[in-house]
């Protein structure tokens, strides 16, 4: 049972907690360690299908462009889920373009191939991880190995293994999604069937051996990018200077320069047709997009540039997220540390949110241009199109 034929990716959400990162591109688009989300899945399902179903939706020509018909000898077809009404109703989009057993996942999160292919040696399974702060997720039950129950977000939890969003399931699915009642929430929800379904068929709860990394938000970017890169082998297909200093695992991609007086400790990813230096400081887990530029007096930390983005002059980017066409104007600051050392917190969807995380810098949309002396306060985000007035204080999200 180690491979099958079709996997179903849903990959239709607005993604409206990745904001402003998902105003101008679906999730499943983000990049990681100059990959998309989606490129790193369909990686890991390499060998284990024959074709995956993208069930799109929000933005989704984006995702069709991109991808077009075929990934590394995968087939890829489509389906559209017209309005946004759950993850229930986004697997159900899928009903026709299905045959008997099949893998669905989100397209949202990073999961390892080596995971998937042990949840497959089973006819119908789950695959679930254990983690330390079970509130935070769907929590299944068990009895013995099989699945008794979700409960999404339990305040006294039962168990601490977390739903990865990962099944193996077969055509017995859809008439329980056909079945579902909106939530609480308004939506159709894919769990509410799983429930269903384990109460008719064993299901297998697999564990998470490799890796799963799970993001919701935008600073999740920086985890799996730093996860990631740490497992990287440095490689040189572009030029470096002399008097360049490269550290660890440093990769450099076709046709980018490393100037003389930069000084890279990887791991560090740097992508292709990028000027990088002079007399630059890249640190660990910095992951440098496309086309971009990273100049005189400028320190980067622990960050992800997108494609077509400037730094070029004078600036400190620490623990950050810039899309793609960014330009920030010489000596533009980013604070990623509060003084009383506290997490830092950032707005969502109204709410104030505790990252979790002790630095953070700013999350930054595209086509954002700051202007001259430019500060920028731990957590803040800036809108799409977006720009600063010289020497302007961030002091709280630009939209």
């Amino acid at each position: 049972m180690n491979k099958l034929h079709q996997a179903v990716i849903l990959a239709a959400g607005e993604s409206t907690r990745m904001h402003p990162l998902s105003i101008t591109r679906p999730k499943a688009l983000m990049k990681v360690a100059n990959k998309t989300i989606l490129e790193h899945l369909l990686t890991a399902l390499k060998g284990l299908v024959e074709e995956v179903i993208l069930v799109v939706g929000y933005k989704g020509k984006m995702i069709r462009d991109f991808f077009g018909i075929e990934f590394n000898n995968i087939k890829l077809s489509y389906v559209e889920q017209r309005e946004q009404l759950g993850t229930g109703h986004a697997l159900l989009q899928a009903k026709g373009a299905t045959s008997g057993r099949f893998i669905m996942m989100y397209g949202d999160d990073l999961v390892s191939g080596r995971d998937i292919k042990e949840a497959l040696k089973h006819k119908h399974a789950v695959l679930a991880k254990e983690v330390d702060d079970p509130e935070r997720f769907g929590i299944f039950t068990l009895k013995g190995h099989m699945v008794k129950d979700i409960i999404e977000k339990p305040s006294n939890p039962e168990s601490r293994l977390a739903n990865t969003g990962v099944y193996v399931l077969d055509q017995g699915i859809f008439p329980l999604l056909e079945r579902l009642e909106k939530s609480e929430r308004g939506e159709y929800e894919i769990v509410d069937a799983i429930r269903l379904f384990a109460s008719s068929n064993e299901v297998y709860c697999a564990m998470v051996s490799d890796y799963w990394l799970p993001i919701g938000y935008p600073w999740d970017l920086l985890d799996a990018n730093s996860f990631l890169l740490e497992r990287m082998r440095g490689k040189l297909s572009g030029g470096v200077e002399k008097g360049a200093f490269l550290k660890g695992e440093v990769c450099v991609g076709k046709d980018s320069v490393v100037k003389s007086g930069a000084y890279i400790e990887g791991p560090v990813m740097i992508g292709e047709h990028c000027n990088i230096g002079p007399n630059c400081y890249i640190r660990a887990h910095t992951t440098i997009g496309n086309n971009c530029h990273v100049g005189n007096a400028v320190e980067v930390k622990n960050s992800i540039l997108f494609d077509h983005t400037n730094v070029a002059h004078l600036s400190y980017v620490g623990d950050s997220v810039l899309g793609e066409h960014v330009n920030f104007g010489a000596g533009t600051i980013v604070a990623n540390l509060r003084h009383d050392n506290n997490n830092v917190r950032s707005m969502v969807k109204g709410i104030l949110v505790d990252t979790g995380r002790r630095k953070l810098g700013t999350i930054v949309g595209d086509n954002v241009h700051t202007g001259i002396d430019t500060a920028i306060y731990p957590g803040r985000k800036i809108w799409p199109d977006k720009s600063t007035l010289p020497a302007e204080i961030v002091t709280k999200d630009k939209e």
